[in-house]
């Protein structure tokens, strides 16, 4: 483990505040990689106007030998306002838990060290390697200030600690390192303690002790400049037998911007996109891009999971309630650790996987790099256990835990999320089909009418072949497909089984007796398993049903038809097709309204009765938005009706969450009550582009006018909001137009280059 620190040494107010995690609450101007490619690395530039920095950090990987090969960061900075001073204490550290040892190489010295600071370590993955820290060569230390001549011993050295962690603890490095400043500062101030005094210069005092425990796994690098500053790590494994330098960072991050810069192009082009500055709209495209990626983590340990909770109106039907766990434990335990690659909403704010969005990340990443998106899918598949569950946070381990709220932590295996990783393998599959037409349907005696032509697709990135293999190799593909099919239909069983809503109690008129869905785990406020947590949705009862579910499960089942389909399972694909058609026809038998003219949630009433809920929003429009809806449809007119009508959802910035006239619009926490999300206008678009204004239909050129309207509200508005704020946000406000809650936000808010480069 790696990481950055610092504070500003300029007064003693700075160093409560030390930058670490980057967090909100920092009030930093923008924190952004402006380029990164998870095999090459990147750029990142971090404006810090409190501390007059603008930080830069240069990362680039290295192949070689026989353990991931070698490494280097270039940190670099220099005043925003060069009228201000800029004095600053950077912190590199560095740790290491498990099998194997990190030890400082570098001979001590309790006054601090001059020149490069050397570690060796080693590990079973990595085997041996060398960290050196080493400083640029124009520098300006701290030597000057209040009381200087007394701390002149130490003045302008690098500093630095070594801590002993308890096993599991190394994730809490800011706290042992800061405490270890803090300690050192009370005995070096303690000669100025009385108040006639002056306190010497921050810098003399806010400094680390120059030890190193034996066993420590924890080390820390201190340096402290005067103005601009820049130095290098660089990590070398033995294996790869290279030692890297200064020169080789210099031209391996020109080559990197220059190869980011052209393969963007090809795969994400912003010439098909109206605008007056094209240049701004790239480097914005490349930023979302960078930052998503740049977002991806890999995390380990236990979660937290109650096998016995449920709320009453879940116990009043005929799912059963699991008492206690395999192991017999009762009420909220603690799992084995698990393991997930994961891309995150915010790499800050949500450290963490999300079912909900991960299927829209992999929908960008799988463009930018097919590999890396099914390894992430294939994380995420080895985590469907057994009954066929997923939780939907994984929260795993007490770092993740520490970044969430105490009654958010505990997973429950009845509850859902919508299953949005189908985009993901649905996007891959289609992929697959342009990149090599292999079988076809008809080949496989499957042909029902629904095949789509097959078209040969090139790349001519010359790192084309590193990131899709499995798109080069059918044999490898159809191996990768197999793999994860079987988990995925256990995961498919287990919505079908757990979240069955109920028609027959009810009297309900439906083609199909068994499709029919409610989300299990909602509150009297909040249905959170549909991620739509605080979307108006009526009273909870056990008879209700929710089209957004019945609509993710036809898109689910359409999913495992056509995975099935690629992998020759013929009674299973013939199978999806029956319940995919029954689907689709219970949507429009027990959700379409025909006096409002809409798709509605179902609920009962206190005689039994069942009702539709019509709530004008992005519910209503999810059999448009899930691509369910034929383009002769005698519905889709009234659904294009509600989504391009001002009194309800269409704004200068692209389609509210609910309708602006609705008597909760913008009320309570205003969560989906009316903010703009760029993933939903997503759906909305792709749906537009790739079938209604594709496809014949009677409204058709409508879809086409619609599309062309609502891509460029969406796109320009998250731009602006980018150069205005610095940042990408979560949600957009319904009347503004302006960012709100989390930023950065680089998860599904980044489909914003998706669209710019019009890839659904």
């Amino acid at each position: 483990m790696t990481g950055l620190m610092w504070f500003g040494t300029h007064d003693y107010q700075s160093m409560p505040n030390t930058r670490h995690a980057c967090e909100q609450g920092d009030h930093l101007d923008s924190y952004t990689w402006t380029e990164y490619d998870a095999r090459e690395g990147g750029v990142q530039v971090i404006k810090d106007s409190a501390n007059n920095v603008q930080l830069t950090t240069e990362f680039l990987k290295i192949p070689g030998g026989q353990h991931g090969g070698n490494w280097a960061a270039r940190i670099k900075g220099e005043p925003i306002d060069p009228h201000r001073p800029l004095r600053i204490s950077t912190i590199f550290y560095m740790g290491l838990e498990g099998v194997g040892g990190l030890e400082m190489e570098t001979d001590e010295d309790e006054n601090g060290l001059e020149g490069p600071v050397v570690f060796t370590g080693s590990t079973v993955e990595l085997d041996e390697f060398t960290i050196r820290v080493v400083d640029g060569p124009d520098n300006t230390p701290v030597t000057l200030g209040v009381h200087a001549e007394a701390f002149a011993h130490r003045n302008g050295k690098t500093h630095f600690a070594g801590y002993r962690t308890p096993a599991g603890q190394i994730w809490k490095a800011k706290e042992y390192i800061l405490s270890s400043i803090v300690d050192h500062a009370k005995q070096a101030i303690l000669p100025y303690q009385d108040s006639t005094t002056t306190p010497p210069d921050p810098s003399f005092v806010l400094q680390l002790p120059d030890e190193v425990f034996t066993g420590s796994s924890l080390y820390a690098v201190q340096k402290i400049f005067d103005g601009s500053f820049q130095f290098e790590v660089f990590f070398e494994s033995a294996s790869a037998k290279q030692k890297l330098s200064s020169a080789a960072l210099d031209q391996g991050i020109e080559a990197l911007s220059k190869s980011f810069s052209q393969r963007f192009d090809e795969v994400f082009p912003v010439t098909n996109y109206p605008t007056s500055n094209p240049d701004s709209l790239k480097a914005f495209s490349k930023a979302v891009t960078s930052n998503l990626i740049g977002g991806v983590g890999y995390f380990h340990g236990t979660s937290i999971v109650d096998r016995a909770f449920s709320y009453e109106w879940d116990q009043e039907d005929d799912v059963p309630t699991l008492e206690d766990d395999d192991d017999g434990q009762k009420g909220a335990h603690l799992t084995e650790p698990r393991s997930l690659l994961t891309a995150t909403p915010s790499r800050s704010f949500f450290p963490r996987g999300f079912y909900w969005d991960e299927g829209f990340h992999l929908l960008h990443i799988g463009e930018w790099d097919n590999d890396m998106s099914l390894q992430i899918l294939k994380n995420w598949v080895d985590l469907i256990d057994q009954d066929g569950w997923v939780a939907r946070e994984q929260i795993l381990g007490e770092e993740a835990r520490s970044k969430v709220p105490a009654e958010f932590r505990t997973q429950v295996p009845t509850w859902a999320n919508p299953p949005t990783l189908t985009m993901a393998v649905t996007a891959f599959i289609n992929r697959l089909k342009k990149a090599s037409p292999g079988p076809s349907t008809a080949d496989l005696g499957l042909d029902y009418g629904m095949g789509s032509e097959q078209i040969i697709m090139t790349d001519s990135s010359a790192d084309s072949s590193i990131r899709s293999q499995y798109l080069e190799d059918p044999e490898l593909a159809l191996s990768y497909l197999k793999s994860i099919y079987a988990p995925l239909k256990r995961h498919y069983d287990w919505f079908r089984r757990t979240q069955r809503g109920q028609i027959k109690q009810y009297s309900r008129k439906a083609r199909s007796r068994t499709e029919a869905y409610r989300w299990r785990g909602r509150s009297k406020d909040h249905v959170l398993t549909s991620g739509m947590d605080d979307y108006p949705r009526g009273p909870p009862h056990a008879g209700e049903l929710h089209l957004d579910l019945i609509s993710w499960m036809a898109f689910f089942t359409r999913t495992m038809r056509d995975l099935a389909e690629f992998i020759g399972e013929t009674d299973d694909a013939t199978a999806f097709v029956e319940i995919e058609r029954a689907t689709l026809d219970n949507i429009e038998d027990l959700h379409w309204n025909e006096e409002h003219q809409m798709y509605c949630d179902v609920n009962v009433n206190d005689d039994d009765e069942s009702y539709h809920v019509c709530e004008k929003g992005y519910l209503s429009l999810f059999p448009f938005l899930l691509g369910l809806l034929s383009p002769e449809s005698p519905h889709l007119g009234p659904v294009l009706d509600l989504l391009h009508d001002p009194e309800h959802l269409w704004s200068p910035y692209g389609l509210r969450s609910l309708s602006v006239s609705h008597p909760e619009f913008g009320q309570g926490e205003n969560y989906w009550k009316g903010p703009v999300w760029v993933q939903m206008n997503y759906l909305a678009l792709q749906a537009l582009h790739t079938i209604y204004a594709a496809e014949e239909g009677p409204h058709q050129e409508r879809a086409k006018e619609i599309y062309a309207k609502l891509r460029k509200n969406v796109v320009d508005n998250v731009h602006k909001e980018y150069e205005r704020t610095g940042y990408v946000w979560e949600q957009y406000d319904a009347v503004t137009g302006e960012g709100r809650r989390s930023h950065p936000f680089t998860g599904w808010t980044s489909l914003v280059t998706l669209i710019i480069s019009e890839k659904y």
